[in-house]
């Protein structure tokens, strides 16, 4: 059965800032990739991945993990694949984390889907209907507060 995983952002955590969720986000790619996983990562749009993929090329050498934007790269890809809405990943992968504001239509052809439930009420609200969605697809659901590693 396909999972969807909502990370839940308090008050007051890093991640209740933009810049301290996009550095959580690339955390947790990295940490599934770092597993083995074959990571999508689902973002608003064009230049919404352009700026996650320039996140990835920012972090320390030693974590660094090989990505690619939908429609470059290698064949067969990498580890992390970013792309957006009406981009298609370039094929199979496990695991999607969503940062697009109110996207699930992508999230069929993945087993596992990690959403998030911001602290604005009006992007919790957005996450309460994506939640909404999944649970109606027939997702498995499950609620996790942000650790911060």
């Amino acid at each position: 059965m396909a999972m969807a995983t909502f990370y839940i952002v308090k008050d007051n955590s890093p991640q209740v800032h933009t810049a301290g969720l996009e550095q959580y986000v690339v955390f947790l790619c990295q940490h599934f990739a770092n597993q083995g996983a074959k990571v999508y990562l689902q973002c608003q749009d064009k230049s919404h991945a352009e700026h996650f993929a320039e996140l990835f090329w920012q972090v320390e050498p030693s974590v660094f993990i090989a990505h690619n934007l939908v429609g470059e790269g290698p064949k067969y890809g990498t580890h992390i694949e970013i792309g957006h809405v009406g981009a298609k990943p370039s094929y199979q992968r496990q695991l999607a984390i969503n940062v697009a504001d109110n996207q699930t239509t992508f999230a069929h052809n993945f087993a596992e889907v990690i959403d998030f439930v911001p602290c604005e009420e009006n992007a919790k609200q957005r996450s309460r209907e994506r939640y909404k969605l999944y649970r109606q697809a027939g997702y498995q659901l499950q609620t996790i507060e942000i650790q911060y590693p």
